[in-house]
């Protein structure tokens, strides 16, 4: 079996730069990890120089079938590794019950929920390195005041410090992409909580950002219902504060609907 076939559905672009490829691995330092998981390997253009590091044990997870069958056909190795599953499904407690490090070229239509399963596994997880569409990683390494600066930004941010490591032509994907890319990487923080109600700060930042040119008093009415929360913060748009005055708001919000519980 001699090629895999770019399938559209599964967001497949193949990259075929073996510098680049070198280049994305040679990102992860893998530090007091003894695995990596490579999300969508393909045809194992990354898989290739992971394997080459005995510091960690490789495993990958594919989702599609003739990719695995390319990938079990010319990396033996590697075979009883490859999990042949929906990452955005799979029970990673099923294989990782410690650390481990996670890397890959991510499909762009579901790098934001590749994201938002990494972030449930935070504390598992303590380095992501990820080439992503452009806009995205900009969108994630974004300051407050940016106007890229969103959910993403914020969420990630709160739990990961993101650095924007190189951009990457179109030209050296098999299909070309539309648009460019970028390799991110991501490495934990000392944050074990946000000394706040999670959930409630989740659906205060998803909330103000999805009405992003609405003050803040304005977008979070959805939360509030009848009460009006006097604060300063309240008169800015979203993208003007940082994760630290996001916690603040979520408090100053958990005791106002405390008190409506009360009344």
């Amino acid at each position: 079996m001699g090629y895999v076939r770019a399938k559209k559905n599964l967001g497949q672009h193949f990259l075929k730069d073996l510098n680049i490829a070198k280049k994305i691995v040679a990102g992860l330092k893998a530090d007091n990890v003894s695995k990596v998981l490579e999300i969508g390997p393909g045809m194992g253009v990354l898989t290739q120089y992971l394997l080459q590091n005995d510091a960690f044990e490789t495993h990958v997870v594919e989702i599609d079938t003739e990719s695995v069958a390319y990938l079990k056909e010319n990396y033996p190795d590697l075979s009883d590794r490859i999990i042949g599953e929906d990452f955005l499904k799979y029970d990673l407690s099923k294989i990782f019950n410690e650390s481990f490090a996670v890397i890959g070229n991510f499909p762009y239509n579901i790098s934001s929920q590749i994201f938002f399963k990494i972030l449930e596994h935070r504390d598992q997880i303590p380095e992501v390195v990820g080439m992503i569409q452009k806009e995205v990683a900009e969108r994630m390494s974004a300051v407050p005041g940016n106007k890229t600066y969103g959910i993403l930004s914020v969420l990630m941010q709160a739990f990961y410090d993101i650095e924007y490591l190189f951009t990457v032509s179109e030209k050296v994907f098999d299909p070309p992409p539309k648009v460019k890319s970028a390799v991110i990487r991501m490495v934990r923080n000392t944050t074990s909580n946000l000394e706040c109600d999670e959930k409630l700060f989740f659906r205060v930042v998803k909330t103000g950002f999805n009405q992003r040119r609405k003050t803040l008093r304005n977008s979070l009415k959805s939360i509030l219902g009848e009460y009006k929360l006097e604060d300063d913060l309240m008169a800015k748009r979203p993208e003007q504060l940082s994760i630290e005055q996001f916690v603040y708001l979520t408090n100053k919000i958990q005791e106002l609907l405390n008190m409506q519980l009360r009344e």
